[in-house]
Formats: structure tokens, sequence, C-alpha cells
């Protein structure tokens, strides 16, 4: 099985430095690396040139984020199998093999993530995907062995392989022809997200994503984009409502649409009783964006009918049957296993 490896990357040689010398203790040799830049101003490409000169090099001419990184990648890559990985990430030696043995023989599985813990505190499950994505009905996502900013820390609770309802773009391993059939990642979404509106695609189309606990990564969580930035909160808020608004059926998105106003409504409060004026101000942008591009949301809601084959009744059974944020702020949930 041959794997394609793209990094998209933009700035911050040292960080891309120890991610590539990672990638080279890797011991599974059907591979290839495909390093996306994303018009670095620190000539990034010419690092890259003069010390990998194996690695296959994309050269954008502007910054289109993980989203129309990966989609550029993948016009060059021969692999059946796309391993989309994060820049600021370091891995096991054995960790494609194991990839590569948890899809072996399962036709149905179009995505495949690894345990990613956290880099600097290695026992901690880390924020970005930690033991595999989960979604609750609103679109607020989560994962195994992390809720919110409550990390986990690793005890073996979550070795178990099994299927889940994202795999975390940090290191997010898909099938190209399931990949290209869904029309690739949706650049709107620019960063943050993308890898969970494909994953939901994928399950449209009748597809299982899958977590393999025995492949390790460790990830230095908020490197790309600060936790606590304008830009991260806007992402976030604006491409989960955007999830909401293009991939239920209209009668599910017209019965959520309302409650999760509600819980927009409800952050905008509590970020101003923070006196948080970023998060408020992220808020209000990304409901501002939903309401000027109906065009933008019409036109992915016709692309998501014209491929799906299940049925949201079934799509549903995978979610979290309730309100992820209630579970957490108001029950004072802190683990996945506690829900």
């Amino acid at each position: 099985m041959f794997i394609s490896i793209i990094i998209p990357h933009w700035n911050g040689i040292d960080i891309l430095s120890e991610c590539l010398e990672s990638l080279k203790k890797s011991t599974y040799k059907d591979k290839e690396i495909i390093v996306v830049d994303n018009a670095s101003s620190d000539d990034s490409q010419g690092w890259i040139k003069e010390n990998h000169p194996d690695i296959i090099l994309i050269e954008n001419d502007q910054n289109y984020g993980y989203a129309g990184g990966c989609n550029r990648g993948v016009l060059t890559a021969k692999g059946e199998w796309l391993l989309f990985l994060n820049n600021d990430t370091i891995h096991e030696s054995d960790w494609l093999e194991h990839l590569a043995k948890g899809v072996e023989g399962k036709n149905d599985v179009a995505a495949i993530q690894p345990k990613i813990r956290n880099y600097y505190e290695r026992k901690l499950f880390d924020y970005a995907g930690g033991a595999g994505g989960h979604m609750d009905l609103f679109c607020y996502p989560f994962a195994k062995g992390r809720i919110f900013l409550e990390q986990e820390e690793d005890s073996g609770q979550y070795d178990t392989a099994d299927n889940i309802f994202w795999a975390s773009g940090t290191a997010i391993m898909v099938r190209k022809d399931a990949f290209e059939k869904v029309n690739r990642f949706d650049e709107t979404f620019f960063a943050h997200q993308e890898e969970i509106d494909l994953c939901w695609r994928l399950q449209l189309m009748g597809k299982r994503i899958f977590f393999e606990p025995k492949a390790v990564v460790y990830h230095k969580n908020a490197v790309s984009l600060p936790m606590y930035s304008f830009q991260k909160y806007y992402l976030n808020h604006r491409n989960s409502f955007f999830m909401l608004l293009t991939n239920y059926n209209l009668p599910l998105t017209l019965y959520f649409l309302p409650i999760r106003l509600i819980l927009e409504f409800i952050a905008m409060v509590y970020a101003l009783v923070k006196w948080d004026l970023r998060h408020f101000g992220a808020v209000c942008k990304s409901l501002f964006w939903l309401l000027t591009h109906p065009l933008i949301i019409i036109k992915k809601r016709r692309l998501v009918r014209r491929m799906r084959i299940k049925n949201d009744r079934e799509i549903l059974k995978k979610f979290y049957r309730g309100s992820i944020v209630f579970a957490h702020y108001i029950r004072g949930v802190k683990k996945y296993s506690d829900l």
C-alpha cells in the first residue's frame, strides 16, 4: 500500500524541520512526502530544496490554508492513500505500519487517524483529535480524551480500535478515490473543522471513519494559530455552524437552527461576562458571514444532496444525542466515558 504524506506548510522552518526528521525515522517504506508551501515568507522553500531535496515541494502563490494546501498536494500525489499531516507533529517510528494494518481488509473504511498525544505533556491526549473525534447534534465537536479544554491523561482507556465520527486533520489518512468522490476538502473552511466536514460527507456515502490506537503521534497544539486568537474563535464558530446549515437535510437543518442560534447567543453573553471581546467579536463575525453568504450555503447543500447515499436517520445514530455544551458546562462532564 503506497501512502502519500501531504504536509501543508506556512512559515516555521524549525517546526517543519522536526516533523521531517521524525518522518525519516518512520520504518514504513512505501511512501512519498509532499510539502505544500502556502507562500511562506521565511524562505521555507529554499530551505526545503537545500536540506530535503528528496521531498516533493509544491510552491503556492498564496496562502490557501489547510484545506486549499492539502487539495493542491493531492494533484501531485501518487498514493492510493493520502495522509494529511500537520507540520507541528512528530511520530512513533512504526505509526504508519499500524495505520496501514488498521485499514487492511476494511473496504468500507475511508479514513483513519492515529492516537494523538500532546507534544509538551506526552501523557496527555492532545486537544486536536485525542483518541478520535465525535460530534453532538448541534455540530459542536469533541474527542475521546478531550472535551473543550479538558484533556485526559492516556492510561489506555481508549486503546480499542473503533469507529469514530471524525478523524483529526492533525494526522488523517484517507482513501484517495473516496476523497475525490466527495469533492475533496471544502476550501470555504480555510482552516479548522474541514476534516470533520469531509468525514461527515464520507459517511453520507456509506463509509466508515476509524481510530487506530497503536499508531501514535505527538502534536504541538495551537502553534500555527494561537488557542485564544480572534481568528481561531471565528473559524471554529463559523465552520461548525456552516456544517449544520449544509450537511443536514432541510427538515433537520430548520429544526436545529434555532437551538444553535440560542447556543451562539449564550456564547456571546458568556464572552461579554468574562469581558472576552475577541471571542464576542468572533462569534458576531461568524454569524454575519453566514448571513451574508447564502449562495455558498445553497451551493454546498446541493453538492451534499447529490453525493448522499445514507439518510440522516442512519447518520444521527453516530452523533452524541444531546448537547456537549450542556453536558460540560451545566452537568460538569469532563471525560468522554462520563457522557
